[in-house]
């Protein structure tokens, strides 16, 4: 296989089109066209989706691209590294948060690793949808609890819990009545199992409040309009301060914070960079761990 007609194809689909693909790389877009052509002819395969203004990866298209695009950047950047004489990251990093942990750890953890490795530029963005990495061109993203992928591989770095709080003024009810409770969203639950020493117990609520943010959802909480399911690590410093009380564990499997990436037999400098910083950050990985960094 031509491996310059196959950075060309790279090229092509990770812009979009031909014309924006030979701007960003100043060739003649005649040029990108032909080395295309060369290549769906020599592997007998029509690579995309030719319209009148659009461009589309056909299913083989996608497929290659997904399987020789990582490697492709891993040849640049083993080549960089070599010239250079060294392997240090640099480049564009870009990662994909979930919107809690962004509001409350991602600003400092982006901050200190641009600090350690100034030649990397880093790009954060927030989301609590699934996305695909190929096409929106991401490095690395972190996710809760996330489905199997056979696409990506990863690791779990933090390990959270949900617990149910509430303000001391706020009574625990007897019997069926309803606690007032806060929730995220459009969670429709109508009682939660709650863990506790003694044993699961049952409580049905009543969702008086719905907000978009579980940070929201503990201020909230904070101002006693009724009770709610949030991470220990979000509420630590109020359980311990005694602004909120711990009615109990949510029963159920833990919160898994996981980092995943393309599946590739070697990551690129700059996601095993962060990969390290993470771990540096979180070296347990625990709950409580999380919660002093939040509070630092």
């Amino acid at each position: 296989m031509d491996l310059l007609a196959l950075a060309d194809f790279n090229l092509v689909a990770r812009h979009g089109g031909f014309g924006k693909a030979a701007r960003a790389a100043g060739r003649p877009k005649a040029t990108l066209s032909r080395r295309v052509s060369e290549l769906e002819s020599s592997l007998d395969l029509r690579l995309f989706e030719r319209g009148g203004r659009t461009l589309k990866l056909t299913q083989e298209g996608r497929a290659l691209y997904e399987r020789t695009g990582a490697l492709l950047t891993e040849l640049d950047e083993t080549a960089a590294a070599i010239a250079s004489g060294g392997d240090k990251p640099k480049g564009k990093l870009r990662i994909n948060t979930p919107l809690l942990f962004s509001q409350s750890a991602m600003g400092r953890l982006a901050a200190g690793f641009a600090l350690r490795h100034p030649q990397v530029r880093l790009e954060v963005t927030t989301d609590d949808r699934q996305v695909d990495m190929i096409e929106e061109g991401l490095d690395l993203v972190i996710r809760v609890n996330p489905d199997p992928d056979e696409s990506l591989v990863g690791r779990i770095f933090l390990r959270d819990r949900l617990v149910v709080v509430a303000g001391p003024t706020l009574k625990r009810p007897k019997g069926d009545l309803a606690v007032p409770a806060v929730v995220r969203g459009n969670d429709e639950t109508a009682a939660w199992e709650i863990r506790r020493p003694a044993g699961t117990s049952r409580v049905a609520v009543d969702a008086v409040l719905r907000l978009s943010s579980l940070m929201m959802v503990r201020d909230a909480v904070r101002a006693g309009v009724g009770a709610a399911r949030l991470p220990l690590s979000l509420v630590s410093h109020d359980l311990a301060a005694g602004t909120l009380v711990r009615w109990g564990d949510v029963e159920g499997p833990d919160i898994a914070l996981w980092t995943l990436y393309p599946s590739r037999r070697l990551l690129s400098a700059r996601v095993s960079a962060f990969l390290d910083y993470l771990k540096e950050a979180f070296p347990k990985g625990t709950p409580d761990e999380l919660a002093a960094y939040i509070g630092g």
